[in-house]
């Protein structure tokens, strides 16, 4: 009989040495992949960062993707050769929104996809994803990300899905499917609260055990139970204990009471922060040991051997303790396949990456993930009408990819056909329309002289670069590698070159065919100039093949169909602000500030309309069907976004004004009538009562329907009483 994963894990565990179970659990990354690398590289190691992420500095010409999966090959055979018992490592990475190991497809930020409301679309990008990393051999990534965006300060906003529990579980569960799919382990991040106040990255949490449970948890439980086989461990601390050394965290909730089945991953030097950030071990051979018996398996990414062995030498962790997080790897590994097929095929990884069917599925991604803010008639534009179209912005001349992690280490992302902004316009209006790039300098000269103008903004976000002022920068801004707590994502700096939010006044004022396009990973503040602005369009960073599809969206070739997956304030002031908050005790606004959005979540015009009506629900054996027609009235064929959303009171405990419960993306050509359902099951009605026990417990519900969180159709009212629903 065939043995399992488990069986021929358990017993090659029982033939290791100490030295070779340790470094199972440790992990080795070398930045510079030169000649000397197989020196500088120790074989004996169970994890690696995978050498394609560092191939392409310093080379004119990036490494092709057979010559990483010759690299990445070469790598295993040296550790498979080199151990008594043959193990392979596992190569790893990142791949937020594309393999990063080198000039991969590079889709929309998983900010963008989470716009377009159709986890479906999600899925498949993944799965390509999960294709380009698996060909190259790369068998870990370290995505998705699915902590919460509730306060756009933070950094790493655009590598989120948004602020909503049910959006950003939905987005996450979609992409662990297409990447495990491929036999790559994806690896939901970061477990668990992972910034706090201020939007401040890697603080430390204050966040109590309710909210954890009902909106930080969620998320990579539906990670889990979609099929990730591994998580990261987050830098910061909660409930006193970080969360590298958590073991409420790591084996209470996560095993025990989750059945997850995986192995845990530091984040990079998390380990040491237990020592060396907060103060809780006296040394890093102790802080290893906290890690390992609290349920963390894998230490990355630099070598930790000596400290696990000195840990264990000094009885602060028994081997048979270690025993546990060894077999935890070594089951992932027999269940990949690494050890019956180690080797990847490199004129295989050439056919593969970035083939045309990736980069169609770039484009298609892109047209579903860039949202209609504001229109007062001038969008879409004609090529009839326009015969000269000024674009101003230094993003205009950039590939709209963003700075985080959006290509390999110290290199810039590069791809044939893959167009800036002002380079997809000069094409897409080739021999009907000119289009020139002008500098800010000169939009009172040339703006008036042309029949429509762009502004597209710029601004410097990510890991390690956390904003208090939401305003579009007017001033050069860098981040310091001393100050940067990535270790992987190259130190920005970028230079403005002029004050944007007085050149898009000047540019409306110059000229009323003026369009506003966001390129950003969260909100800004749009205060200045919002009412002057006749259109604004958030593009966000829309990958790629985005340039080709903001110029479809922009002479109405695409519709966009895009919605908000967090709320845009109107200024920081108001943060954090999202729109699930718990009911005040008085009220929400300040002296001069209503405290309401700006944009709601939600949130996306299209260039047609659409009626929804004859709503009625019906309970079933597992929840509740809602259904209704849906018409497009207007002119264009196009997409909305129904949206469920409950409304609770009288239950045992306070409940959130309102909670996204579910929601359909709908296509209809112009003037078509549907006839649609959404189900939502009853779990869509549960919560974490006084007792926290999770289940269905009394209380009034109200289903709101609508196509944002704050513009509602109908509702419907349900009872929950005895744990049984009633209309």
């Amino acid at each position: 009989m065939k043995k399992t994963p488990e069986e021929r894990a358990y017993e090659l565990l029982q033939e290791l040495s100490l030295d070779e179970k340790i470094y199972q659990v440790t992990s080795e990354m070398i930045f510079d992949v030169d000649e000397d690398y197989e020196t500088k590289r120790n074989p004996m190691f169970g994890s690696y960062r995978n050498p394609g992420h560092f191939m392409h500095q310093g080379r004119s010409v990036p490494a092709s993707p057979s010559q990483v999966t010759e690299r990445i090959n070469r790598d295993v055979m040296l550790s498979i050769e080199a151990q008594p018992h043959h193990i392979p490592p596992i190569e790893n990475g990142e791949a937020l929104h594309g393999a990063q190991w080198g000039m991969c497809t590079n889709f929309p930020q998983p900010i963008n996809l989470a716009s377009s409301f159709n986890p479906g679309l999600v899925e498949q990008v993944a799965d390509v994803i999960g294709k380009e990393c698996s060909a190259a051999g790369v068998r870990q990534v370290f995505s998705p990300v699915v902590n919460l965006a509730r306060d756009c300060r933070w950094g790493r906003t655009v590598e989120t899905y948004g602020e909503d529990v049910k959006l950003s579980s939905d987005m996450g569960a979609a992409m662990c499917r297409g990447l495990e799919k491929n036999g790559v382990v994806a690896t939901p991040k970061h477990y668990a609260d992972n910034y706090a106040f201020g939007g401040r990255d890697s603080n430390y949490s204050e966040t109590s055990e309710r909210t954890m449970r009902e909106t930080v948890l969620p998320p990579f439980k539906a990670c889990f139970d979609a099929g990730a086989q591994s998580v990261m461990a987050a830098y910061n601390g909660w409930d006193g204990i970080p969360c590298s050394a958590n073991k409420h965290l790591l084996t209470d909730i996560l095993r025990k009471e989750w059945g997850f089945d995986g192995f845990v991953v530091s984040d990079y030097n998390g380990v040491e922060g237990i020592y060396s950030a907060h103060n809780l071990a006296s040394s890093e051979a102790e802080a290893a040991a906290m890690a390992l018996k609290a349920g963390l398996d894998v230490i990355l990414p630099f070598d930790w051997f000596d400290y696990v062995k000195e840990a264990v030498e000094k009885g602060f962790i028994s081997e048979e303790e270690l025993n546990k997080n060894v077999l935890r790897v070594l089951t992932v590994k027999f269940r990949l396949g690494l050890f019956d097929n180690p080797f990847c095929s490199p004129e295989k990884a050439d056919e593969i990456v970035r083939c045309k069917e990736h980069r169609n599925l770039a484009l298609a991604a892109a047209r579903e993930t860039i949202i209609l803010l504001k229109n007062s008639g001038i969008l879409p534009l004609k090529k009839s009408n326009v015969k000269k179209v000024g674009v101003f912005g230094q993003s205009a001349d950039l590939i709209p990819i963003g700075s985080n992690y959006s290509g390999p280490y110290n290199a810039p992302w590069q791809g044939e056909d893959a167009p800036t902004p002002f380079q997809a316009l000069t094409e897409y209006l080739s021999g009907c329309a000119e289009v020139v790039f002008y500098s800010s300098n000169d939009i009172e000269k040339y703006a008036p002289s042309c029949d429509a103008v762009l502004y597209i903004t710029s601004i410097l976000e990510g890991e390690g670069s956390d904003r208090s002022d939401l305003r579009l920068p007017s001033v050069s801004v860098q981040r310091n590698k001393e100050d940067d707590a990535g270790f992987i994502v190259d130190n920005a700096e970028q230079v403005i070159t002029d004050n944007q939010e007085q050149s898009i006044i000047r540019l409306c004022k110059a000229n009323p065919n003026t369009i506003v396009i966001l390129e950003n990973g969260a909100p800004v503040d749009m205060t200045a100039w919002i009412e002057s602005a006749p259109a604004v369009i958030e593009a966000w960073y829309p990958g790629e093949q985005g340039a080709k599809a903001l110029a479809e969206i922009l002479f109405g070739e695409t519709n966009p169909s895009a919605k908000l997956p967090v709320t845009v304030p109107k200024s920081a002031g108001q943060l954090p602000l999202n729109y699930s908050y718990k009911p005040s005790g008085r009220g929400y606004s300040y002296c001069d500030n209503d405290g309401k959005p700006l944009f709601p979540f939600g949130y996306g015009l299209s260039y047609t309309s659409f009626a929804v009506d004859n709503i009625r629900a019906e309970l079933t054996a597992d929840g509740v069907n809602i259904s209704f027609d849906i018409l497009n009235t207007g002119a264009y064929d196009g997409a909305e976004v129904v949206q469920v959303y409950l409304s609770s009171c009288n239950c045992e405990v306070v409940r959130p004004v309102k909670e996204l419960k579910a929601y359909k993306k709908i296509e209809l050509k112009a003037g078509e009538k549907k006839t649609e359902t959404i189900s939502l099951d009853a779990e869509a009605f549960y919560y974490w009562n006084l007792s926290m026990d999770y289940g269905l417990h009394n209380g009034k519900h109200c289903l709101l329907i609508g196509n944002s969180s704050e513009n509602i159709f109908n509702s419907i009212e349900i009872t929950a009483e005895n744990g049984k629903l009633y209309l």
